[in-house]
């Protein structure tokens, strides 16, 4: 058991001794993307986790925390930057504002291991919005996506943790499966050795034995023939007496 959490309690610190690079990469920041041949504002955020992860969580994430529901869209990465965003047309926003709001959503994949989301809205077709038009609404949308962020570092610890936990789990199985293992071989090996004094004994025992018997087949030879004299001898003289 202390084991188990020695392995938990080093899987931990390894993770918090990477922790001060990996809360840089969930810093909002202003930037821009280029939506219907227009730069649009946005606001971006890195995710340590893949650009699938960070698309479908974003989604859940939106719904289940301001019933916004975002529809259609794909994966930009770097060799498809033409994919629709996510998209959740005239939907209720007021955290943002007491309008009927369009917001976007996209994810790029600028490595393996983070992903960069991008959101940005707007009024309708025409009215995006901007940090120096619609300040209000673009900090409103700022606060929104940096909340996402705080949400999806603790989201992505804690499977991390899972994770380390799940392979203490098997690591402790394994250990188990070899000390049992190990247990059954050793005893397996004490068992062999005593079979094998056992026999090492009963074969210098049956050694003995057959010297003995040996010993006492030439004794019995002698005895043997020593009879067979003195029988015949009395036949002998029986056969004598029978005449007279």
């Amino acid at each position: 058991m202390f084991q188990r959490y020695y392995l938990l309690v080093s899987c931990l610190a390894a993770l918090l001794a990477t922790a001060p690079a990996a809360a840089q990469s969930y810093d909002v920041r202003t930037g821009s993307v280029n939506y219907e041949r227009h730069e649009r504002a946005a606001l971006k955020v890195q995710v340590e986790s893949s650009a699938t992860w960070v698309r479908n969580y974003f989604q859940d994430w939106m719904k289940d925390s301001y019933n916004v529901r975002f529809k259609g869209g794909g994966l930009l990465n770097l060799n498809r930057s033409a994919n629709e965003p996510l998209k959740a047309k005239q939907t209720a926003a007021s955290t943002i504002s007491g309008k009927l709001v369009d917001l976007y959503a996209s994810t790029v994949a600028p490595s393996d291991s983070v992903a960069e989301l991008a959101v940005f809205g707007a009024f309708d077709n025409n009215s995006f919005f901007d940090p120096d038009r619609t300040p209000a609404e673009f900090s409103a949308l700022r606060g929104i996506v940096q909340n996402f962020a705080n949400a999806a570092r603790l989201k992505a610890y804690r499977e991390q943790v899972a994770d380390a936990e799940d392979k203490v789990k098997k690591a402790e199985k394994e250990k188990e499966h070899l000390e049992k293992s190990t247990a059954s071989a050793k005893s397996n090996t004490t068992n062999n050795l005593n079979k094998i004094e056992s026999l090492i004994k009963q074969n210098a025992a049956n050694r003995l034995q057959i010297s003995q018997d040996s010993s006492a087949l030439l004794i019995n030879v002698k005895a043997r023939e020593a009879a067979a004299k003195r029988l015949q001898l009395r036949r002998d003289r029986l056969t004598a007496l029978d005449r007279k």
